[in-house]
């Protein structure tokens, strides 16, 4: 078994290269829909078996025929699934699928939905049926296409212990591949994974301590925003099932993404309210048409979160007596962003939050839109403000921002956050990291300022600004520019002004400055040759290696407790919050040190750590001893066919268990391999020193990739030169050696092959035989290794970083305008006197004196 990362990518690939031509933007309702049919069949089986069902009587009585297991499954499952048309029938079919096997059990299924279900069922797979049709030309090409990804999702557990997580996280996984894809189209139906956590976390911040909750996506695209909520609340919740989803979306296809993909997280049916509407036009019925005055419920929530069409054309007419613009006024036609942004708000409770993705141009645009923020600001909806990195979202490069707003607050400032430099480079986007994320979500917590990152702007000075939020005006996060102090540009010295950017670090270390400069206090000259020498041997600097150090004691014990003791039982998020707040809490009295950096180490490895804890809490610690064949894609017959290539281990890599094991046979093979590594070198010597002529009779026999070949020409060669042995000597020597070094070559690969394989097989037959305490030991270097060590080289990054600043700073003035000057005259000098020595004609000799002249000679 695989863990769902690894999964996920499989999955992903194969079905990239199955879509063929099939736009990655219509390929995903295919192989989406096809994992919600097989996640309801699964569904059904496990309530059949769980009623005393046996698979026979599944096959022989769970048809439409049977009534009462029908209106049995309606009931408790809210739709009804034949044996004939279960996605583990179809399987079983093997040549006697056909794709008509599909239609039929799409059109059954729509039939049997239970009347309570319809609002969660009705056309979910409308855009699968309608699409099966462009999967191939015919009935032939359709069903093989068909089987294929049936066949493909068919890898996708969902009876484990992890089933709805594993499930959700593939789905997630697939959706984010295809919006990669997709282009422009990606924005239709899909968030950053990251946007959404990032949004998630505030959200749930503010929720924390409640019962109940109800959260509302008004343009839900795929549903991933609704769902990260509920994951981020549940954390602080007894009880998942007490939240509520709501969620509305204009296209059809989209729209069935968001059900499926509530479904099948596990969210009870009654906690799904979707509707396919136009969010602007059509806002959320406040009754059921039916019965207008027992269903009156106008639907305010505790949490609304939206990533709306940018800068989108609306109609806004008829809209002057709507009850969500009439307190704040109305979006202009050509721009519907705060049309969407006062409907979010509308349907807050007013203790609720709500946050929404926007274009930065909300901030400063004038006209109508500038009253509506004007509004927005008097009335103290604004709680936040997020700056995001340009290029974060697929299929465009604007740069975009998090409004954070609330009906009722406190506060009756503005907390702008310029986050736009967090970010890591990926592909063609920009990514927030873990780091990132965390450090928005905490500044927002607490509404701290941050120099050139965060500032809570009162609203007189927004009110002096005219109202303008645009980022820069309140918070500077663009680098200091470079100065040069003319004093020190002519003299030399440093200047103390240029000195004061490292005041933190001479807080902290208050010998160290004394240590490097001698100074009259307003330029310094630096005391040393050796910078690096001189602050790692300073008595502070020590001082804080070890006050670091002593901050961490324990904390390598904690994770081995946390992760490999109580592997099989932890809670693999709980443990990731806790490890997260103990490296948060250990830095409380560390100064210099970025907290965040440490973070991101742990949140970077943790994912891989999480995989590996999801199979041990599936399969058990043995898991840990376990081997896999080792399945590789290659080409047979034209065709991409998965073959075996050797082993690997299930958890344990082979390269760690060889160098924490097997370090003598690593060794030795490492040497051979550097042995023959080495080789081609000493070839490329010896032809360098034979001549030419030389060269051109033995190149090809020299360079011949075919040993046998090269072997027989140089036998033939040297008996030829020792019939002239005196002449040839030198000759024959460095050809003998060609032939050595050729033997020794073809000797190494030989053996170097023979103990590869060897090696192989004795670290699978290690892995299979570990002790517990062996499990243990390498767990440790896996997991916690990585962590432990790269949060103990953070101390020393940042004392390497300041070497080097200091040394540049230094640098900048080393060569002073006075200093260059003699350099120039002196070198004039030289030049003038070579130019005398010169013999040449007259008239050469004559343009020579008066380069001279030029020169001040």
């Amino acid at each position: 078994m695989m863990n769902k990362q690894q999964l996920a990518s499989k999955i992903w690939e194969s079905a990239n290269r199955m879509r063929s031509k099939i736009e990655a933007n219509e390929y995903k309702d295919y192989i989406l829909g096809f994992i919600f049919y097989k996640y309801l069949s699964e569904k059904e089986e496990h309530w059949l078996l769980a009623r005393d069902y046996t698979p026979a009587d599944i096959q022989a009585y769970v048809n439409e025929e049977d009534t009462e297991t029908v209106a049995s499954a309606q009931q408790s499952l809210g739709y009804f699934i034949a044996y004939a048309d279960l996605f583990s029938t179809w399987i079983q079919m093997g040549p006697d699928f056909s794709v008509d096997n599909v239609r039929t059990a799409l059109s059954s299924f729509a039939r049997l939905i239970s009347p309570s279900h319809q609002k969660v069922f009705e056309g979910v797979f409308n855009t699968l049926e309608t699409g099966l049709s462009k999967l191939g030309e015919n009935t032939k090409t359709q069903t093989k296409a068909v089987s294929d990804l049936i066949h493909l999702i068919n890898e996708i557990p969902m009876d484990g212990q992890q089933d709805y997580d594993v499930l959700g996280f593939i789905y997630e996984y697939l959706i984010g591949q295809f919006a990669a894809n997709a282009g422009k189209k990606a924005g239709e139906f899909y968030t950053p994974h990251e946007v959404s956590l990032l949004m998630s976390e505030i959200i749930a911040n503010h929720l924390k301590d409640r019962e109940a909750i109800k959260i509302y996506d008004p343009t839900s695209g795929s549903g991933s925003l609704l769902i990260n909520i509920g994951h981020a609340i549940a954390k602080y919740m007894d009880d998942p099932n007490r939240i509520r989803y709501y969620a509305q979306e204009l296209k059809a296809n989209t729209y069935n993404l968001t059900r499926m993909n509530l479904v099948m997280r596990g969210i009870l049916p009654d906690n799904i309210v979707c509707r396919n509407g136009d969010t602007l036009e059509e806002d959320w019925p406040y009754f059921d048409e039916s019965d207008p005055a027992g269903t009156y419920d106008p639907l305010y929530v505790d949490a609304v979160v939206s990533n709306p069409p940018y800068s989108q054309r609306w109609d806004p007419s008829g809209k002057d007596n709507d009850p969500r613009y009439a307190r704040y006024g109305i979006a202009p036609k050509s721009k519907a962003d705060y049309a969407f942004l006062l409907h979010d708000l509308y349907h807050l409770k007013p203790d609720g939050i709500m946050t929404i993705v926007l274009p930065h141009g909300v901030l400063f645009r004038g006209g109508e839109e500038g009253e509506i923020r004007k509004n927005l600001i008097e009335y103290n909806n604004i709680d936040a403000i997020i700056g995001l990195p340009a290029n974060i979202f697929f299929g465009t490069g604007i740069p975009t921002i998090i409004m954070v707003l609330r009906q009722k607050r406190e506060d009756t400032d503005v907390l702008i956050v310029d986050a736009a430099k967090g970010f890591i480079k990926e592909g063609k986007n920009n990514k927030l990291r873990a780091c990132d994320i965390r450090k928005i979500v905490d500044t927002v917590a607490s509404r701290k300022d941050v120099p050139k990152y965060a500032r809570c702007v009162s609203k007189a000075e927004i009110r002096q600004n005219d109202y303008n939020l645009n980022i820069p005006r309140y918070v500077d996060s663009s680098a200091d520019s470079e100065s040069w102090d003319l004093y020190a540009s002519m003299f030399g010295g440093i200047p103390e002004t240029e000195l004061a950017q490292f005041r933190a670090y001479w807080q902290v270390f208050p010998s160290l400055k004394d240590a490097l400069f001698s100074s009259d206090g307003h330029y310094a000259t630096i005391k040393t040759d050796d910078m690096k020498a001189v602050i790692t041997a300073n008595a502070d600097v020590s001082a804080f290696y070890a006050h670091y150090t002593q901050a961490f004691d324990g904390f390598r014990a904690q994770l081995s407790h946390q992760l490999i003791d109580q592997a099989e039982t932890a809670s693999i998020p709980k443990a990731e919050d806790a490890i997260a707040q103990a490296i948060f809490d250990r830095f409380q009295q560390i100064p210099l040190v970025d907290p965040y950096e440490a973070y991101e180490i742990f949140k970077t490895h943790y994912d891989q750590i999480a995989g590996d804890l999801e199979l041990i809490q599936t399969e058990g610690m043995a898991a840990v001893k376990q081997v896999d064949p080792n399945m590789v894609v290659k080409k047979k017959r034209g065709r991409d066919t998965e073959v075996q290539e050797g082993w690997k281990g299930h958890i344990l890599p082979f390269d760690l268990v060889q160098k924490q094991l097997l370090s003598e046979d690593l060794q030795h093979l490492e040497t051979q391999n550097a042995r023959l590594q080495d080789i081609p070198s000493e070839y490329e010597t010896i032809l360098e020193e034979l001549s030419e002529e030389e060269k051109q009779n033995l190149g090809d026999a020299l360079n011949d990739t075919n040993d046998a070949f090269v072997m027989k020409n140089l036998a033939t060669t040297l008996k030829m030169l020792k019939e002239d042995s005196e002449e040839n000597a030198a000759l024959i020597t460095q050809l003998t050696r060609v032939k050595q070094l050729n033997q020794e070559e073809k000797a190494l690969k030989k053996e170097i092959k023979e103990k590869n394989d060897a090696l192989h097989l004795k670290t699978k037959a290690t892995i299979e035989a570990l002790s517990d305490e062996q499990v243990h030991a390498l767990l440790e270097a896996k997991w916690l290794e990585p962590i432990c060590g790269g949060i103990a080289q953070l101390p020393h990054d940042l004392l390497k970083d300041l070497t080097q600043k200091v040394q540049a700073l230094a640098d900048k003035y080393s060569d002073t305008f006075e200093g260059l000057e003699k350099e120039i005259a002196e070198t004039e000098r030289t030049l003038s006197s070579m130019l005398s020595d010169l013999e040449a004609p007259e008239s050469d000799l004559a343009a020579i004196r008066e380069l001279q002249k030029l020169l001040g000679e």
